[in-house]
């Protein structure tokens, strides 16, 4: 059963929906600095897990091609899109709040918390983790950041904030059940890259969390699928020829 999947979804979806009903009565000085204590937290997440990489350049080439690709199918824009179409019904169903920020700030934010939620390293590592062992500490760890993160946000976002638990979800469990035909074709050297990859997409998105600079993080995402690819062939090939 995947409990750590359905336990970290859960925090998302009571967070989101506790934030959103608090949102007025949550002051908007902890709000903001609460919001950059997350971005700080996700930067430091990013860099735990950048530390373990093992073959930097299949990384490296992972991320900027990985970027490249989301940038010419302008995958960062298909999310926006889905995203607004999301709020609309949302929007009509729970009377929200002005949040006060413009439809660019809001669709920011918004795809910020979809890929922290969803393609963390830490998320991704820990679905596949408790497929293959049983293990769901990693996943209840993340439950109890994923909660406080998804309460502020809402409070500012609204009700579209617990939406992002469906995609979470799904993301999630079908890595959970695919965990024993992945794991088995990997490697620790593999598995180090996955994560430092993850790590990178964290970092940055702790930074466009924190308002420091807007990376594309959701553009950025297929270098996921690419950086364990890489890492083989770095590994294999190139370094045999070195």
């Amino acid at each position: 059963m995947p409990i750590g999947v359905i336990v970290n979804s859960l925090a998302v979806l009571t967070g989101g929906a506790a934030g959103a009903l608090l949102g007025n009565k949550i002051p908007e000085h902890l709000r903001n600095n609460l919001t950059l204590i997350f971005g700080v937290a996700s930067m430091s997440m990013g860099i735990t897990a950048i530390v373990k990489l093992t073959y930097l350049p299949a990384v490296v080439f992972a991320v900027i091609i990985g970027t490249a690709i989301g940038e010419l199918v302008h995958l960062e824009y298909g999310i926006t899109v889905v995203a607004k179409k999301v709020q609309a019904p949302i929007s009509r169903i729970f009377s929200g709040k002005d949040s006060g920020m413009s439809q660019e700030e809001f669709m920011q934010k918004l795809v910020s918390i979809v890929v922290l939620f969803c393609a963390s390293g830490t998320g991704i590592f820990g679905a596949l983790q408790a497929g293959m062992t049983g293990d769901h500490t990693i996943l209840f760890s993340k439950s109890i950041l994923d909660f406080f993160t998804a309460a502020i946000f809402a409070a500012s976002l609204g009700y579209i904030t617990f939406t992002v638990c469906v995609p979470q979800f799904v993301v999630l469990v079908l890595l959970f059940f695919s965990a024993s035909i992945i794991m088995p074709l990997t490697n620790k050297e593999m598995l180090s890259d996955f994560t430092a990859c993850g790590g990178i997409l964290m970092l940055a998105t702790g930074l466009r969390i924190s308002g420091i600079k807007s990376f594309p993080i959701a553009n950025m995402l297929p270098a996921m699928v690419l950086v364990m690819p890489f890492s083989y062939f770095w590994s294999h090939v190139i370094m045999s020829l070195l």
